[in-house]
């Protein structure tokens, strides 16, 4: 009952998707849930511990299994366009699954924002980010600042936009090491390797790890970047996998959002 519930609140919401997707409606129709499917779902790496967590959730109330590869927005993009075997994407914005639609490599009536992610300027020495982290970056008191790569990471291009709002992009820019995601900014700083980044709220979450998550963090004024919207999509190679298609209602429930809040993400509902 638990699953079918989502899945009959999408299709109430959502009605052109079930002329997309004729057989998964046939399998609905005939048994109120499709059982045992399998889905591979892309996450952004921001993404990916909320999204074990929502798996988790997921395979025990509907019998279906959930495989996740975990990367910046930009590479799993490229897998796409080059085949690679996702079911769903769970991008870091909305501009990616938007253009994959536009490309036939997604299923436009399917995207839809998922969460709203936070930009942390984060250090593991708690003693670090005491105050206005602004001000911090402009002493700068450290030899190196972590961001992921704002080419291809979401985050990355926050905190690029972060950083010329306040006048520092150019300045900072020996200082940089760049991650291919947030998730490789974020272990720069945990390792040592840079004692402060950029890095996702999700990161810092107690959602995440047994632990207490140690060091000193400055959330990240709002304004001082473009809000990262995050926004799931069907892909085309997923829109007849009755697995792909009830992951993605119950990622859209009351029930996943707070979950994904629970890891320091607004959860944007439709």
């Amino acid at each position: 009952m638990f699953m079918r519930s989502f899945v009959r609140s999408a299709l109430a919401l959502h009605r052109p998707l079930v002329c997309l997707f004729p057989l998964v409606s046939l399998c609905l129709a005939a048994s109120g849930v499709a059982v045992g499917a399998e889905a591979t779902v892309a996450v952004a790496a921001n993404f990916s511990e909320a999204a074990k967590r929502l798996v988790q959730r997921f395979e025990s109330a509907s019998g279906h299994r959930v495989r996740l590869v975990s990367g910046s927005t930009g590479k799993l993009f490229a897998q796409i366009v080059n085949s690679a075997p996702f079911d769903v994407f769970l991008a870091a914005d909305t501009a990616t699954p938007s253009v994959l639609v536009e490309r036939g490599f997604g299923i436009g009536e399917s995207q839809f924002t998922y969460a709203l992610g936070r930009l942390v300027l984060w250090s593991a020495d708690p003693q670090l980010l005491q105050g206005d982290g602004a001000a911090i970056l402009r002493q700068e008191r450290f030899r190196t600042l972590a961001i992921a790569n704002p080419e291809l990471a979401p985050y990355g291009l926050a905190a690029r936009q972060t950083l010329a709002h306040l006048g520092l992009w150019r300045r900072l820019a020996s200082r940089i090491a760049r991650g291919e995601n947030v998730g490789q900014a974020h272990t720069l700083v945990a390792t040592g390797n840079a004692e402060l980044g950029f890095v996702a709220r999700s990161f810092l979450s107690a959602e995440q790890a047994s632990s207490p998550v140690l060091g000193s963090r400055w959330d990240v004024p709002a304004y001082m970047h473009d809000p990262i919207r995050q926004d799931a999509v069907l892909t085309a190679y997923g829109k007849t996998n009755a697995a792909a298609f009830e992951f993605l209602a119950f990622v859209r429930s009351a029930a996943a959002g707070r979950i994904i809040h629970s890891f320091g993400y607004a959860a944007e509902r439709p």
